[in-house]
């Protein structure tokens, strides 16, 4: 069943958007510093996918994704938006 975003947050890192769904994703924290780390999760490796990702936390009902500095947010919500409706 596909995820929808809710809303995106700003958070005190201008690198790290958080990303509030409408359901809970995970119970328990997944962290992944690399597309590597990330081979095993489907979603993960998806927002990695996409350009300029360097980060991905998943809790609860949020998912943190950090970006390199050159990366533009326009294009990464947009990004993490069609990644989230494709997850299964």
């Amino acid at each position: 069943m596909p995820y929808n975003v809710v809303e995106f947050q700003e958070t005190p890192n201008p690198h790290a958007m958080k990303c509030v769904l409408d359901r809970a994703i995970a119970e328990s924290p997944r962290s992944y510093f690399s597309r590597e780390q990330a081979a095993a999760d489907p979603l993960a490796s998806s927002l990695f996918a996409l350009e300029g990702v360097t980060n991905v936390l998943m809790l609860g009902n949020f998912v943190t994704v950090s970006k390199a500095p050159g990366a533009s947010w326009k294009a990464l919500k947009a990004g993490v938006e069609r990644a989230m409706k494709a997850a299964t």
